[in-house]
């Protein structure tokens, strides 16, 4: 998008349309239904409904040259982003053929998870194990470790990690 078509959208002259809006909020790491979801008052909630998680962008999460096992993948955030949360908690769902990718990844903090049904392979360091539903699994996250669904049946997920990383 250019300068000016950003000052007109500034300055209330023009209306984006859905692609620009969709460009521009990419760039704050923002989806439109987190755009258009009215909060209210975060400060003081406590209970979050199944229609207020917010999808996160699993591409922009993972580092993987090959979309295809991310295309199966859906992440959505429980509870409200801020920079004064300590916890990230969410609801993850691999497809048959989901994968985080094929390179580990790691980052700061501590996770957790639970596995709702179906099954999943996690990989950490040099070690893989298959998890299926009722099977549960904690880590730090600076230990490189992978995600990758290598069952015929959708997986779930309940997962949480300190501090949010996304």
């Amino acid at each position: 998008m250019t300068n000016g078509a950003i000052s007109l959208i500034e300055r209330n002259k023009t209306s984006p349309s859905i692609s620009s809006l969709k460009r521009i909020l990419s760039v704050f790491g923002m989806t439109l239904s987190e755009f258009f979801t009215d909060n209210g008052d975060e400060t003081d909630a406590f209970v979050f409904r199944s229609g207020s998680f917010a999808e996160i962008n699993p591409a922009k999460v993972y580092d993987s040259t090959s979309s295809d096992g991310l295309d199966q993948l859906s992440l959505k955030r429980i509870g409200p982003k801020g920079d004064d949360k300590t916890l990230l908690m969410l609801l993850e769902t691999y497809g048959p053929g989901a994968d985080t990718g094929e390179e580990l990844y790691s980052h700061a903090g501590e996770e957790a998870g639970y596995v709702l049904s179906g099954e999943i392979e996690l990989t950490v360091g040099d070690r893989t194990e298959t998890l299926r539903a009722g099977d549960a699994y904690q880590f730090p996250s600076t230990r490189p470790h992978r995600f990758r669904n290598i069952g015929e049946d959708t997986c779930i997920i309940v997962s949480a990690c300190t501090p949010p990383t996304f």
